[in-house]
């Protein structure tokens, strides 16, 4: 699938984030960044943002780049460190609740849109797949704040109150983003009118062709003339209840002879 379209958003979010981090490492003494842990987040957010092109590399370069789930990725750190750099967390009260609703949908997202690409997930099981794996990472997302803020915070009587509101809002967009994409699956698979999935008149009649005994010369050979096509549309809807009959109490033998008969009536000649 081409998703070169995405390349020039994805392209510059890397851009932004490379600009955020330096300005991190270049103003480590502002209070925006001061007890933000934004050494572990310059070493780790590169690496993380990479990930996608690792994977692809590993996979074989021969196919499309993912740029769509490259940005998808890229975006929540972005957002994070653009919060940090524009003091967000600190001067506006629900910033970090949004975050964290909004960062997990955008990875659990690119998720969803890897499984459902080259994982050939059903719809259902492809918004469980993406609601678990946003879980997990928003779980793995806690650990690490506990080792970096937690351990040597003294708002001992809030913080478990903030974990558990991060672990639900994780959870949250990672279940909004789960069930968007399955919708989204499950209404891209739905066969349309006369698409696939519904056999067209010609796949219809061709199936009850295949079923009769055809030979050369015979009413359903398809070298005869265009003259016999409307006797032969005829003899093709009397043939379900005729041989449905004949298939019933009938012999071999006496069955050939009925359909001859059959034949006979219809009006053409043999």
């Amino acid at each position: 699938m081409d998703t070169s379209r995405w390349r020039p958003p994805a392209l510059a979010a890397k851009a932004a984030l490379a600009a955020l981090l330096a300005l991190a490492v270049a103003f480590p003494e502002w209070d925006r960044f001061a007890d933000k842990a934004m050494g572990v987040r310059v070493a780790a957010y590169p690496a993380a943002v990479m990930i996608i092109t690792l994977v692809w590399a590993l996979r074989g370069r021969g196919r499309p780049f993912p740029w769509d789930v490259d940005l998808l990725v890229t975006a929540p750190f972005v957002v994070d460190v653009a919060g940090n750099a524009a003091d967000l967390y600190d001067t506006i009260g629900g910033f970090d609740d949004a975050c964290h609703f909004g960062n997990w949908a955008l990875l659990s997202a690119a998720a969803g849109v890897a499984l459902r690409r080259w994982a050939g997930l059903r719809s259902w099981t492809l918004a469980l797949t993406c609601t678990g794996l946003g879980a997990a990472a928003a779980i793995l997302w806690e650990f690490f704040e506990y080792g970096v803020f937690i351990l040597d915070t003294p708002e001992t009587v809030t913080i478990y109150r903030d974990t558990i509101g991060d672990l639900m809002l994780g959870l949250a967009g990672s279940a909004v983003a789960g069930c968007a994409l399955g919708l989204r699956s499950a209404r891209s698979s739905r066969p349309r009118a006369g698409g696939p999935g519904r056999p067209s008149p010609d796949v219809l009649l061709v199936s009850v062709h295949e079923g009769l005994d055809v030979r050369e010369g015979d009413l359903f050979d398809e070298g005869r003339g265009a003259g016999d096509a409307d006797a032969r549309q005829d003899v093709v809807r009397a043939d379900p209840a005729a041989g449905g009959a004949l298939g019933a109490e009938r012999d071999a033998a006496r069955g050939e002879d009925d359909a001859q008969k059959v034949v006979q009536g219809s009006g053409v000649g043999q």
